[in-house]
């Protein structure tokens, strides 16, 4: 039943992709989706070409936002802009960012990201409404739907015993980059289970589960084959243990394994 149940959602989520679609190709319009996850964002980006009328950018406030919001852009758009591609700023996402921080950060505990989404859950707002949350320093950065803004100003006032004060920032001043770290390795050959291998120093029967248990992803996209090769650039996310880029693939070693360097979220 819970297959039938996850078919049935996949195939709401396809016809009301298509919609949104439809509705900036008639309307001349740009239309919005809510945040989507990685599954999500898998599922729209597969979707036959010839079944849509409009263009698809994605972007959830920043590079490499794990939660986007999907535009429609009619055709028609650019050919009044003049141009190829179109901003952020002139897509004009219907969301924020909001900063959270604690009033008094002397007394303030070691909150983490599961304490800010907690928190942020148990004011009854749906998770389609948020993107991601990242930390920055005792702060944290959220993005939320425009429709949401006011509202959790006004009533997130505690995450577990802190107090805090939640603010609106410029989406076009944020310049966040990731922590990461750095790993470099050797495997034998570059395929995704041995990748993961590296990244996360779990063996690659357990990480073999979690690719055919449709858990991991590759620039977004769902890859269920343990012996796909990611290329240079490449970001890999793994749902429950979380991402990495592929940053180089050098030559070979005396045992004929191959030199890579990953960076590891943190």
């Amino acid at each position: 039943m819970r297959g039938l149940d996850q078919c049935k959602e996949e195939q709401n989520l396809e016809k009301r992709f298509l919609e949104l679609s439809a509705t900036a190709y008639q309307r001349d319009i740009i239309t919005f989706s809510d945040f989507l996850n990685l599954n999500e964002q898998n599922i729209l980006h597969t979707l036959p070409k010839d079944k849509l009328s409009s263009r698809i950018v994605s972007f959830g406030g920043y590079d490499p936002a794990e939660r986007q919001m999907a535009a429609f852009i009619p055709e028609a758009l650019y050919l009044r802009y003049g141009k190829k591609e179109l901003s952020a700023d002139e897509i004009g996402y219907p969301f924020c960012a909001l900063k959270i921080s604690p009033l008094n950060v002397r007394f303030s505990e070691e909150l983490t990201h599961r304490d800010y989404l907690g928190a942020i859950l148990n004011l009854g707002i749906d998770r389609a409404k948020t993107g991601d949350i990242v930390m920055d320093g005792p702060d944290a950065m959220l993005f939320a739907h425009q429709a949401m803004a006011s509202f959790i100003k006004e009533e997130l006032r505690r995450v577990r015993h802190t107090s805090v004060i939640v603010e609106e920032v410029e989406l076009s001043g944020i310049r966040y980059v990731p922590s990461y770290e750095e790993i470099r390795g050797t495997v034998a050959s570059v395929r995704l289970d041995s990748l993961l291998s590296l990244a996360f120093s779990k063996s690659r029967t357990k990480l073999s589960g979690l690719i055919e248990g449709a858990k991991v992803y590759v620039n977004g996209r769902l890859i269920t084959n343990n012996g796909y090769q990611p290329c240079e650039g490449d970001v890999i996310s793994v749902r429950g243990l979380g991402k990495f880029r592929l940053e180089s693939i050098g030559g070979r070693t005396k045992k004929n394994r191959m030199s890579v360097t990953l960076s590891r979220y943190v």
